[in-house]
């Protein structure tokens, strides 16, 4: 038999299958390439995921500036500032003690007065009286001094940090003084 050519409705419905079947291919392939795409791993999505690399610069960068300094802490010249500096050194030299530990004892020994002098105690009768906001003598302060700040035993700061020191060495911290040491 010979053939026959098809009716056009025939024709038509011919050809949207093969374009929707070449359609269809594309899409798979497609599909098919994007799976080859995607990492299998966490190490292989970061190496996906990680910058390039500049290539090295062949002329020679400028020097980085350095980073500005910041500004110099300051504290005002008052008992609160006194035993923040204070706080700030030690912290700084590994002496221990709190604002808390520090305050207490001052209002004890000098009611925040750092030229206090006592003129009554069995020190001052030996002729080496306390002074300062803690109440030190000159020996503990001289053996107790912390390197960094005044060499005056009446300086607030210098005063404070002594003491503190020598409070650690005897008793831990100052914060475990509650009586005249």
């Amino acid at each position: 038999m010979p053939f026959a050519p098809m009716p056009a409705r025939a024709a038509n419905r011919t050809d949207r299958m093969r374009r929707m079947s070449a359609a269809g291919i594309a899409t798979a392939a497609a599909a098919a390439a994007a799976l080859t795409l995607v990492p299998t791993s966490p190490a292989q999505a970061a190496e996906h995921t990680a910058p390039a690399k500049a290539p090295a610069a062949t002329k020679t960068a400028a020097p980085a500036k350095a980073p500005a300094k910041a500004p110099a802490k300051t504290y005002s010249n008052n008992l609160d500032g006194w035993i923040r500096e204070s706080l700030d050194i030690m912290k700084s030299k590994g002496i221990p003690g709190s604002y808390d530990g520090l305050h207490r004892n001052i209002m004890r020994e000098s009611s925040g007065n750092p030229n206090a002098e006592n003129g009554w105690d069995v020190n001052a009768q030996n002729g080496v009286p306390s002074k300062g906001l803690l109440q030190v003598i000159q020996p503990t302060f001289d053996t107790y001094h912390v390197s960094g700040t005044s060499n005056s035993i009446t300086d607030p700061v210098a005063n404070i940090t002594a003491a503190a020191n020598y409070a650690a060495d005897r008793y831990g911290s100052i914060d475990n003084v509650d009586s005249a040491y």
